[in-house]
């Protein structure tokens, strides 16, 4: 248990780190309230981390609820209207678990999880790239290729690239090499580098050069909006306090939002509980009803207390898993740090630069896509590898879950191709043939029937075998029995084997 702890506190140290943030880019981008952004995190960490039955999964705001935030925030009349939809939502999450709802994640293609992870990593990658140049126009954890800044994700890293910041690039890339270094055999050998967290020396680092920066070389050095801004909780904040306000209850925009909120959540957090389940080092199966409801009491509490909504989220789930996690304690020790952020460490938070955060970033990213991901996947089979790509491709150049509906229907149509190519086969010995139906035979079959039955010559043996299929769609029934009509003509002697009572109540016999 001592050992547990100790892995989980330093994983906590890097959830936070990569958290921290996205928590405050996510409310930027939705022109909600900064705190409101961090409340969600500390609430996604204790009280999700509390509740869900996962091992690895985080929570917080996400990226994928920003333009439904916003949306919403346009139509209501204040933020607290606002506040009331998300309790709302809580409740629908909380009827769903209780509706079993959780199952329908089990029905997106593993080729789609695997697609998704690794569009994730490369989105992280891509995203981060400008901030580790010093361009820090577009907020973090942007998953949307057309950017709010009216750029998209490769023209804000050609954009970052005419105005770098050297300063902000010699800390990233001495960051990157911090994190990768750490980890080699070399330096696994003492303790001290199996204690502590790489990430948290890359903090240091970076508070580290700045400082030096604004003591020697002043036009290297980072401010402003180049540093974290975490708000501070104090008298004058607590003071305006959002809470929300149970007189919009009959507004119909209210609960419409309510409705919006709780399906795109529970999707999303489908997504992430399948996919973190499938990085977990020690393979765990994260029941997803009870995960509804643990993000259902989140969102509720995260409404009452003034946060946005929350969604189990993979950026730091993955972020979570690489860093050693064993337990849900990690992702409740991270809400802890980031609710210390809020009381007492905003000076010293606000002194780290961007451009070191976005290192931890680009070092998870490149975890979730590195190149022999590709190749496993490639090696599996052709059908599995196809969905993937175009997840991958249509993530890249959408957002999460426009590319995870495009995924899906790739798939199905691989699904329905595979299934047309061999539920149907045709034997022949000399001239006796069997048609053999496998599996499911339905109605996209029936052209190719028709076409192998039309090859069928006269004077003929035919045996029509429905033994192994599972199901034979009516429309299947009827051509083959208009076949069977048509054949005494033709002096086709036909036979048919089938598990029904009777052969005929499936088909004719000659």
């Amino acid at each position: 248990m001592k050992f547990l702890f100790k892995e989980d506190f330093k994983s906590s140290i890097v959830l936070y780190l990569v958290a921290l943030p996205l928590c405050l880019g996510i409310a930027l981008a939705s022109k909600a309230p900064i705190i409101s952004g961090v409340i969600a995190g500390i609430i996604g960490g204790i009280i999700v981390g509390f509740f869900s039955g996962s091992h690895t999964s985080v929570s917080g705001p996400a990226a994928g609820l920003t333009i439904i935030v916003i949306t919403g925030l346009k139509d209501l009349p204040d933020f607290q209207a606002f506040l009331l939809a998300v309790v709302l939502a809580g409740c629908f999450q909380f009827i769903l678990s209780k509706l079993k709802a959780g199952v329908l994640g089990d029905f997106i293609p593993g080729a789609v999880i695997s697609g998704m992870l690794v569009s994730i990593g490369l989105l992280l990658v891509l995203k981060q790239i400008p901030h580790a140049l010093g361009y820090d126009f577009d907020f973090e954890g942007d998953e949307e290729f057309l950017q709010q800044d009216g750029k998209n994700t490769f023209t804000e890293i050609y954009y970052a690239i005419l105005e770098v910041n050297w300063g902000a690039v010699l800390i990233a890339l001495l960051s990157l090499l911090i994190l990768i270094g750490w980890g080699s055999e070399k330096l696994a050998k003492y303790s001290f580098f199996r204690l502590i967290p790489s990430q948290l020396i890359v903090v240091i680092l970076g508070i580290g050069l700045n400082t030096i920066y604004q003591d020697f070389f002043p036009e290297m050095a980072l401010k402003g909006f180049h540093l974290s801004d975490v708000p501070m909780i104090d008298a004058e904040t607590l003071s305006t306090w959002n809470f929300p306000d149970f007189n919009q209850i009959g507004n119909p925009i209210v609960w419409k939002l309510a409705i919006t909120i709780a399906f795109v959540a529970s999707i999303e957090t489908l997504l992430s509980i399948q996919a973190g389940d499938k990085i977990d080092h020690h393979k765990r199966t994260t029941p997803a009803n009870r995960e509804l409801l643990a993000q259902g009491l989140g969102n509720i509490t995260s409404g009452f207390l003034g946060g946005l909504p929350i969604t189990s989220v993979i950026v730091r789930t993955s972020a979570n898993v690489n860093a050693g996690a064993k337990t849900k304690l990690s992702a409740m020790l991270h809400g802890l740090f980031l609710l210390l952020s809020v009381l007492v460490l905003t000076p010293y938070i606000n002194l780290i630069p961007k451009a070191a955060l976005a290192a931890i970033l680009i070092h998870v990213g490149y975890k979730l896509s590195k190149p022999s991901i590709f190749k496993e996947e490639y090696k599996r089979n052709f059908n599995r590898f196809v969905p993937f790509i175009i997840t991958i491709i249509a993530i890249l150049f959408t957002d999460l879950l426009i590319g995870i509906i495009v995924g899906i229907l790739v798939s199905l149509c691989f699904i329905l191709i595979s299934n047309y190519k061999t539920s149907v086969m045709l034997y022949q010995d000399h001239s006796n043939y069997l048609l053999r139906f496998n599996k499911d035979v339905s109605f996209l079959n029936k052209i190719n029937i028709k076409k192998i039955l039309s090859t069928i010559p006269d004077n003929s043996h035919l045996l029509i075998d429905s033994t192994k299929a599972d199901f034979v769609d009516t429309d299947i029934i009827e051509a083959v029995d208009d076949f069977i009509t048509a054949a005494n003509q033709r002096k086709i002697i036909i036979s048919v084997k089938t598990t029904a009572t009777k052969p005929e109540s499936l088909f004719k016999t000659s």
